[in-house]
């Protein structure tokens, strides 16, 4: 959808909460490369075990980690949506560290699909994803779901989530998500997670409400 069409829906559309508008970034591939280290660095931060003796590790990684923070501080955009952060649609998670991983498959007004996996920045315990994770995938997907659906610029007013089995890390997953009935600026929406196979991991519905002019 255009800003021309969402204009047309919603003649408000810019200023529903002073949202800026978030168009697609083009930072180039080294920015895909630099969200994929990151990536496995996280993992790493949660699954790395040097040893009881290993200070000069830690020492060495918080130098490392210190010097990219200079690096990069001069460069922090004051102005949200000016990152390529959340705004690259052809990496996995939209680049954004927040999202998870997942590659958009299918993305149409009566549906929206993503494929990926979980890693071990995304375990709970016993090797399976932390269910405060999937809440994140679900409300992200009703988000590009109530988009698709030509219904820009909404909140989520509640999401819920039913854990059906267990989600396992490091191995294909799909969710599915989309618009089941609306009612004025109410959007209601559910989705699936399944696996390879198409077993039911998990499944939520929520609603997802168009702001008014001046709601943040």
């Amino acid at each position: 959808m255009t800003d021309a069409d969402a204009l047309e829906l919603d003649p408000e559309y810019e200023h529903h909460g002073g949202f800026p508008e978030y168009g697609p970034a083009t930072p180039g591939p080294g920015f895909g490369r630099f969200v994929a280290t990151m990536r496995r660095l996280q993992d790493l931060a949660v699954s790395a075990d040097p040893g009881p003796d290993a200070q000069e590790v830690w020492d060495d990684a918080a130098d490392r980690a210190a010097a990219l923070v200079e690096l990069l501080s001069p460069f922090q955009a004051e102005v949200e949506g000016q990152a390529p952060a959340g705004r690259t649609p052809d990496l996995p998670g939209m680049g954004s560290l927040l999202l998870p991983p997942w590659t958009l498959t299918s993305y149409a007004p009566d549906g929206v699909e993503m494929t990926g996996q979980f890693t071990r920045f995304h375990v709970g315990g016993n090797y399976a994803v932390h269910g405060g994770v999937l809440p994140l995938l679900f409300d992200h997907m009703f988000g590009m779901v109530s988009h698709a659906a030509n219904r820009p610029i909404s909140r989520t007013a509640f999401l819920h989530v039913d854990y059906r089995k267990i989600t396992p890390i490091d191995v294909p997953l799909r969710v599915s998500g989309r618009v089941t009935s609306t009612e004025g600026r109410k959007a209601f929406v559910a989705a699936e997670l399944v696996d390879a196979d198409g077993v039911l991991l998990a499944e939520a519905n929520g609603l997802m409400v168009r702001l008014l002019p001046g709601q943040p």
